[in-house]
């Protein structure tokens, strides 16, 4: 039985990406860094998850002699970088730059109504969630969700799975009877290390991604109702062995 609904949020909820990477190249500008970030470029550093250690990934990788000079130095500057990209990003969502991917609200209503659990797991920082979720759905988004797990509760990135482990016990479910939404390669390894059938939604950014593992790959979740989501779900629970509620060691 389908109980609980889990969703990622850039690149699954949202295609948020583009909004991601004028808000970085905005960041540099205004930091006096002599970067920038072309859509190419922006497409492989995306396989590090997590925001600011995307930013110290690219800055080791353009110069890989750098070092922290003390006092936390080079943290610094990746902490300020990220509060100017941050602040660009949100920006941007409240400009009308981002919008729900198509499918998303009307699955996320019809669940809420229907009684399912929603959740949040994503490694995203909670401003930027807060920033998409108020302006696509209005003041009250948190209604819908009864579990939030972001950057702030979950530090291990994706692929690690902790942010669904501990989703998971908060909502005092097992993996068995929930689905989670990715739209990422990384995404999907998290979920699936905590047991967790998967529905990919795949976008410009992670359209060559491997999938392997998914439950259904589909090019977004427009006309995918809560009756398609069970069927998946049933027919996917009799493709695998069961399996005991994940918990961390």
């Amino acid at each position: 039985m389908l109980e609980a609904l889990i969703f990622d949020v850039d690149g699954t909820l949202a295609d948020t990406e583009m909004a991601h990477l004028a808000a970085f190249n905005y960041a540099f500008r205004e930091g006096g860094m002599n970067w920038h970030w072309d859509e190419a470029l922006y497409t492989q550093l995306l396989a590090v998850s997590g925001g600011k250690e995307r930013l110290l990934h690219y800055w080791h990788q353009v110069s890989p002699d750098i070092t922290d000079v003390g006092s936390n130095a080079l943290q610094d500057v990746i902490t300020r970088l990220h509060e100017l990209k941050t602040a660009a990003y949100e920006q941007s969502v409240q400009d009308g730059a981002v919008q729900l991917r198509p499918g998303v609200l009307e699955l996320i209503q019809e669940a809420a109504n229907e009684g399912l659990q929603l959740a949040i797991a994503t490694t995203t920082s909670p401003v930027n969630i807060a920033a998409l979720l108020s302006k696509a759905i209005g003041p009250d988004w948190t209604y819908y969700f009864s579990v939030i797990e972001d950057a702030s509760t979950a530090p291990h990135k994706k692929p690690d799975p902790q942010v669904y482990l501990q989703t998971l016990a908060r909502l005092q479910r097992p993996a068995s009877v929930c689905i989670a939404f990715e739209d990422s390669e990384n995404g999907l390894r998290a979920a699936n290390a905590a047991h967790l059938a998967t529905l990919v939604t795949p976008n410009q950014f992670t359209h060559h991604h491997d999938f392997t593992g998914a439950m259904r790959v589909l090019p977004s979740l427009e006309g995918v109702r809560l009756q398609d989501l069970r069927a998946m779900h049933t027919a996917h629970a009799g493709t695998r062995a069961p399996t005991k509620r994940p918990h961390r060691r």
